[in-house]
């Protein structure tokens, strides 16, 4: 186990390269557009699901 850890640490000291600033930020940019785009096509669903489970059960009902 010692091994291991010894062996993450050189590999994270000697080979892990972090992106530039510019990277970093046009990246954050394009999960922030696709979280949000993924949360309306959510809401979308669940609100679709919810107006037909309301017209079932009024039908049901009604």
């Amino acid at each position: 186990m010692l091994t291991y850890f010894k062996d993450s640490y050189e590999e994270l000291k000697n080979h892990v390269t972090l992106p530039t600033r510019a990277e970093s930020s046009n990246l954050m940019v394009v999960v922030a557009v696709f979280s949000i785009l993924f949360s309306l096509a959510t809401w979308a669903v669940d609100s679709l699901f919810s107006e037909l489970i309301q017209l079932y059960f009024n039908a049901l009902i009604g």
